[in-house]
C-alpha cells in the first residue's frame, strides 16, 4: 500500500550487520544509492586504462635472453611488423624511395626504439617471394602493456597508402591493441544482451517482477563496484582488458545467485506464515550464513590464481576477488534493507499468478522426482551420472597447451589477416625464430669455437638454417658468408645466433630443449617465441600442485566449518573435480579438436588450448561448484536437524533448492552468452568452459550424483571425530542458524553434527542407515 512503512525488525540475537541493516533500512538504502553513484563515477574511463597481454611468464630463461638481446644488441622479437606492398616490385626506384622515406617517418615517431627494413638492410628475408612486398620491423619502448598502448595510437597513422605503397600491420603489440578494442565492444554487447536476458530468467523463476528486481539490483551494485576497483588497480599494475568482460559475467552471476538464494528463502519464510520482521532475520541467519561461506570459498579458489606467474591470471584474480566480496557485502547489507522496506509486497507484479492457480498442487516438482529416483536406486543413478561425466572428460586425455597469439582474433582483424599474408609470402618466420645468446663468447677472438658450435646447431635434424656474425649455416656447413645484417649478431664480448626450425610449428618446443641441452663454447640462453611458450607452460605446470593444494585445503576447511562433517567436504572436492574434468574434456573437444564450430560461430582451431585458460576456468568453475554445494547441503542439513530422516532430508533439500540452483546456473550461463558468441577465441573459450561447467554441475551433479552419494553414505555424512566436533562447537559457527520448527509428532533429534553431535532419530542407533 502507498505510504506503508517498513516492517519493524526485532533486535534478535545474532542478527549482526544484516539485522542492523534491516532495522535501519532507509539509512542503508540512501547510503547504497550514494555509494553506487560514487562508484559509477569512479569507474568512468576504466576500459580506456585496461590493456592486454600477460600470457607469458616472466623471469624465465627465454625472457632473460630477450632482455639481454634488447640491451646489448637492440634485437629481439619485433613489437610491430609492417607489411608494405606495391603494384610492382618494391625494388623499383619509385617504390624503393617511398620505402626509405616511410622507414624514416616511422623512426621519427615518438616511442619508436628501432626500425629495420629491407630497404635499409638489404636482407632478402624481408622481401616477399614475388618481390612486390617488403617488411618493416619496429621495436617500441616499454613493456608489453606500454607497447600495446603505443601501437593503438601509432598504427592507424602508419597504415594505409604511402605513395605507391599500401601498408598494413601485425605483431604482438598490434594484436594486443586490437584484442583490447574488441573486448570493449564485447563488453557493450554483454550489457545490451546479457542483462535483459538474465532479467527475463529471473522473472520467469520468481514470477514477481519485484522479487526478480532484487537480485538484479545486487548484481548491478557489485559490477559497478568492481569497475571502480579495476580503475584503482590500473594505477598500480597492468590489468587485462578481458578482466572487464570476465568479472562482469562472474560478478553479476554470483551476485544474482546470492540475491536469488536470499529472496527465495525470504519468500518461503513468508509462505510458512512468518511475519516479515522475523522472516528477514531468519533468512539472513540461514541463507545469509550460506552466502558468507560461499563467498569465502570463491575467494579462496580465485586467490589461488595469484600464485601463477602470469599477469593475465593475477589481474583476473584480483578483479574476481573484488567482485565476490562486493557481491557478498551487498547481499548482507543492502538486501535485508530492501526486504525490510518491501515486507509482504515482495510478490507484487506476479505475472504468472493465473497459471499457478490452475496448476495441480499435488504434482511433485521435477527435482523432487529426480531426487526420489536417485535415492531409491543410488548405485544405478550415481553410476550412470559418473559414467556420463567420465565420457565427457575423455578428450582431456589428449590435451595440448599453447600460448595466445594473433589466431585468437577473427580473420577480419588487420593484425590477423596481415600475419597470414606474411606467413604465406615470406621466408622469414619472425614468430618462430629462436635466438641462442652467447653472452661470454667474442666472435672475433673465439671465431673457431663459434664456427664449430654453429655447425653443430645447423646439423640438428630439426634445424633449417642458422644465422650468425660469421655467416649462414645449413646442414652442418657454412652455406653463405656474412652479409649486411651479420654485424647485428656481434658486440664486444658477446654474440648470438638466429635459429630457424625445419619441422612443423609443433616441433619448435622440442628444438628449444635440444638447443638448451647442446654444449656451447660458454653459457648460453635460448629465447624466441617458442622458448617463451615452453617456459610459460613449464612455469604454470610447476605452480599447479601448490595452487591445487591451496584450493583443496581451503575448501575442505571451509566446508568442514560450515557443516561440521568430515565426509561432506571430501565428497564436495571429489565431485567438483569430476565435474570440472568433464568440462575440460568438452573444451578440448570443441576448441582443440574443432567440433561444434557451426554452433558456436567460426573460430580458428589451433590444435591446442591456451595454457592459462583451464587454470582460470578451474578457479572460477570450482568456486561456483562449491557455491551450489553449500546451497544444497545447508538445506539438507537443516531438514535433517528438523526430522532426523536422512533420505527424506536429502529429497526435500534437493527439491527445495533444485529450482533455485537451476535458475542460478541458467542466469550465469546467460551472463556468459556474450562471451560464448564473442569473436575473440579466448573469451569464447572462457564463456563456453564456464557455462558448460555450471550447467553440468547444477543438473547432473547436484540433481543426481549428490543425492545418490548421500543416500549411500547415510548418517556417516554427518559424522565428525569428537575433537573436530568440539572445535566446530567452540568456534560457534552455528550461532546464526535457527533450526526450523519441528513438525508435530516428530521426536526431538539428538547428536547433531553441526553442534558436535550426530542426529539420531528416535528408535535408531547412530550407526544405522536411513529409513
Amino acid at each position: 500500500m502507498r505510504g506503508e512503512r517498513p516492517v519493524a525488525v526485532p533486535k534478535a540475537p545474532g542478527g549482526g550487520a544484516a539485522g542492523w541493516s534491516a532495522r535501519h533500512p532507509w539509512w542503508v538504502l540512501m547510503t547504497a544509492v550514494g555509494l553506487g553513484a560514487l562508484l559509477a563515477f569512479a569507474a568512468l574511463g576504466t576500459p580506456d586504462r585496461l590493456s592486454n597481454g600477460g600470457y607469458i611468464a616472466h623471469g624465465t630463461e627465454a625472457t632473460r635472453a630477450e632482455s639481454v638481446l634488447a640491451q646489448r644488441f637492440d634485437a629481439g622479437i619485433p613489437d610491430l611488423v609492417l607489411h608494405a606492398r606495391a603494384d610492382g616490385p618494391v625494388t623499383a626506384p619509385e617504390a624503393a624511395a617511398a620505402g626509405r622515406e616511410f622507414v624514416r617517418q616511422v623512426a621519427r615517431r615518438p616511442g619508436v626504439r628501432q626500425v629495420l627494413s629491407y630497404w635499409t638492410l638489404g636482407d632478402t628475408r624481408l622481401l616477399s617471394e614475388d618481390g612486390h612486398a617488403a617488411l618493416v620491423a619496429v621495436d617500441l619502448q616499454g613493456d608489453e602493456h606500454a607497447t600495446a598502448r603505443r601501437a593503438a595510437t601509432l598504427v592507424p597513422r602508419l597504415t594505409g597508402p604511402h605513395g605507391p605503397l599500401r601498408v598494413t600491420a601485425t605483431g604482438p603489440a598490434w594484436v594486443m591493441a586490437q584484442a583490447t578494442e574488441l573486448s570493449r565492444q564485447e563488453l557493450v554487447r554483454a550489457e545490451l544482451i546479457g542483462v535483459p536476458l538474465a532479467a527475463l530468467v529471473l522473472l520467469f523463476a520468481f514470477g514477481s517482477a519485484t522479487a526478480a528486481l532484487l537480485p538484479a539490483l545486487v548484481g548491478g551494485l557489485a559490477v559497478a563496484g568492481t569497475f571502480a576497483v579495476l580503475r584503482l588497480l590500473t594505477a598500480v599494475l597492468p590489468v587485462s582488458a578481458f578482466a572487464s568482460n570476465i568479472t562482469t559475467a562472474l560478478g553479476f552471476g554470483l551476485a544474482v545467485d546470492y540475491g536469488l538464494f536470499v529472496v527465495t528463502r525470504y519468500r518461503e519464510e513468508l509462505a510458512a506464515g512468518g511475519d516479515p520482521a522475523r522472516a528477514v532475520i531468519r533468512t539472513m541467519r540461514t541463507a545469509g550464513r550460506t552466502v558468507s561461506y560461499s563467498a569465502a570459498t570463491v575467494v579462496v579458489c580465485l586467490s589461488a590464481l595469484l600464485l601463477f606467474p602470469l599477469g593475465f591470471l593475477r589481474s583476473l584474480a584480483l578483479a574476481g576477488v573484488s567482485v565476490v566480496v562486493l557481491a557478498a557485502a551487498t547481499t548482507a547489507l543492502v538486501l535485508p534493507a530492501l526486504l525490510s522496506v518491501l515486507g509482504t509486497r515482495v510478490d507484487r507484479g506476479d505475472v504468472f499468478a493465473p497459471l499457478r492457480r490452475t496448476r495441480r498442487p499435488t504434482v511433485a516438482s521435477p527435482w523432487h522426482r529426480a531426487a526420489r529416483a536417485a535415492t531409491a536406486r543410488p548405485v544405478l543413478a550415481g553410476g550412470c551420472a559418473a559414467l556420463f561425466l567420465a565420457t565427457l572428460a575423455l578428450p582431456f586425455a589428449h590435451v595440448r597447451f599453447g600460448v595466445a597469439d594473433e589466431r585468437v582474433l577473427p580473420e577480419r582483424a588487420e593484425s590477423r589477416s596481415t600475419a597470414l599474408t606474411v606467413e604465406r609470402d615470406f621466408h622469414l618466420p619472425w614468430n618462430r625464430t629462436l635466438t641462442v645468446l652467447l653472452p661470454d663468447v667474442d666472435a672475433v677472438d673465439q671465431e673457431r669455437e663459434l664456427d664449430a658450435y654453429a655447425r653443430r646447431v645447423s646439423a640438428l635434424p630439426t634445424v633449417d638454417q642458422v644465422s650468425t656474425g660469421l655467416g649462414t649455416y645449413d646442414d652442418g656447413r657454412l652455406a653463405k658468408g656474412p652479409d649486411a645484417g651479420a654485424l647485428a649478431h656481434i658486440t664486444q664480448g658477446a654474440t648470438w645466433l638466429a635459429v630457424t626450425g625445419s619441422g612443423p610449428p609443433g616441433q619448435d618446443e622440442r628444438l628449444v630443449e635440444e638447443l638448451r641441452a647442446l654444449p656451447s663454447p660458454g653459457p648460453h640462453l635460448v629465447g624466441g617465441r617458442p622458448a617463451r611458450v615452453l617456459d610459460t607452460k613449464n612455469a604454470v605446470f610447476a605452480t599447479l600442485p601448490t595452487a591445487a593444494a591451496v584450493v583443496v585445503g581451503g575448501v575442505l576447511l571451509l566446508v568442514l566449518l560450515f557443516t561440521g562433517s568430515v565426509l561432506i567436504p571430501v565428497k564436495a572436492v571429489l565431485m567438483g573435480a569430476l565435474s570440472l574434468t568433464a568440462s575440460f574434456g568438452v573444451m578440448v573437444h570443441v576448441f582443440q579438436d574443432g567440433h561444434l564450430r557451426g554452433l558456436l560461430g567460426d573460430f580458428t582451431v589451433t590444435g591446442e588450448l591456451e595454457t592459462s585458460m583451464p587454470v582460470l576456468v578451474f578457479g572460477a568453475a570450482f568456486a561456483l561448484s562449491m557455491d551450489y554445494e553449500l546451497f544444497l547441503v545447508s538445506r539438507i542439513q537443516e531438514e535433517y536437524r528438523a526430522t532426523g530422516d536422512h533420505r527424506g532430508a536429502v529429497v526435500t533439500g534437493v527439491a527445495r533448492t533444485g529450482k533455485m540452483i537451476t535458475t542460478a546456473s541458467l542466469i550465469f550461463a546467460v551472463a556468459l552468452l556474450p562471451l560464448v558468441t564473442s569473436e575473440i577465441t579466448l573469451l569464447k573459450l572462457i564463456g563456453w568452459g564456464l557455462a558448460s561447467a555450471v550447467l553440468v554441475d547444477a543438473t547432473v551433479v547436484r540433481g543426481v550424483l549428490v543425492p545418490a552419494f548421500m543416500r549411500l553414505t547415510g548418517h556417516a555424512n554427518w559424522w565428525a571425530p569428537r575433537p573436530l566436533a568440539a572445535l566446530h562447537r567452540r568456534l560457534g559457527t552455528d550461532r546464526w542458524q535457527e533450526p526450523p520448527p519441528r513438525p508435530a509428532g516428530v521426536p526431538p533429534a539428538r547428536h547433531l553434527t553441526g553442534e558436535g553431535r550426530q542426529y539420531e532419530a528416535a528408535g535408531r542407533a547412530p550407526g544405522e542407515g536411513p529409513p
